[in-house]
């Protein structure tokens, strides 16, 4: 008999039209309570998510895996990965629930196949400055969500990117991944000037320059790290903007252009259509047709008691 896995955005939700949510988090508590202490098996098509459990115990669901929670540790679940929990009734922790698209344009850092969130695991924390920290980071994400004051927006990205870059480090300390080359050391300087200079339409000169190389050296290190050109890198990220603002704003076709550097509304469509093979207009309607029918609820309601 095949095991049907149901899909939900947050776990018990049925689906629903709003467009704008793309991120949630609340307690671990708050929802396994109602539910006697136990998520059963389910799925999420789009959403990323990561638990954060500070103390308690129980066990996880990864896929085909079943590994036991030894707080404090993190809980990585990718889209499409059928997954369920049974928690103590002490359990201490949150859990974030967030679009997996949006990622790159929070981060600032252009996903690659070997990034640690593509696939289920489980982190143990060790007791340092770094747990510490990410600690701190997502409480504060948590009372910014909670709280929705002016600038929360803002804040929620930031602490998210910095939870994602802490547990990045952990995931390659764990697996013992060995320290980063003089190469990717250099492909990491280059997309993080990527991340801050892209809108201003950068040439290859420049970020050699700022990277104290010539075009063609930084070209070579680009293909041999990641298999593609700095103007293909580039692009990638301005494409990736270019998507989240026609999906997540309502600015024209001509206004997303302007505001990512273009100066013709035509060649960034041009530029749209040959790295998504659809156009800005088309790709704006599609999308938010997706996220119509397979979203959750308005992120309005986020200062609400919303399950995981």
């Amino acid at each position: 008999m095949t095991l049907r896995v149901p899909t939900y955005d947050l776990y018990g939700e049925t689906r629903g039209p709003g467009p704008d949510f793309w991120i949630h988090c609340e307690t671990i508590a708050s929802r396994s309570s109602a539910h006697h202490w136990e998520i059963g098996l389910h799925r999420h098509d789009i959403f990323q998510q990561i638990l954060y459990i500070r103390s308690g115990s129980g066990d996880a669901i990864l896929g085909e895996d079943k590994l036991a929670l030894a707080p404090p540790c993190i809980v990585c679940v990718p889209p499409g990965i059928h997954h369920g929990f049974r928690f103590s009734k002490d359990i201490d922790g949150l859990v974030v629930t967030f679009l997996a698209d949006r990622l790159p344009s929070v981060t600032g850092l252009v996903r690659r196949p070997q990034d640690w969130l593509s696939a289920p695991r489980l982190l143990t924390c060790d007791l340092d400055g770094d747990t510490d920290y990410l600690d701190a980071t997502f409480s504060r994400l948590f009372a910014e969500l909670t709280a929705q004051r002016p600038g929360s927006n803002a804040l929620v990205e930031t602490c998210l990117k910095a939870a994602v870059l802490i547990l990045d480090r952990m995931a390659g300390s764990e697996t013992g991944a060995p320290p980063i080359s003089g190469k990717l050391a250099r492909v990491e300087a280059l997309e993080t000037l990527i991340s801050r200079h892209f809108r201003e339409q950068w040439s290859v000169t420049d970020y050699a320059r700022a990277l104290n190389l010539t075009p063609t050296h930084l070209n070579r290190v680009t293909r041999e790290a990641l298999g593609m050109t700095v103007h293909d890198l580039v692009m990638a990220r301005v494409i990736e903007e270019a998507c989240r603002s026609l999906v997540f704003t309502a600015s024209s076709v001509r206004l997303v252009a302007e505001q990512l550097g273009f100066a013709d509304a035509a060649y960034f469509t041009r530029c749209f259509r040959k790295r998504t093979g659809t156009t800005p207009r088309h790709y704006r309607e599609r999308e938010r047709r997706r996220m119509q029918e397979h979203g959750p609820n308005n992120a309005t309601a986020l200062t609400q008691d919303r399950p995981l």
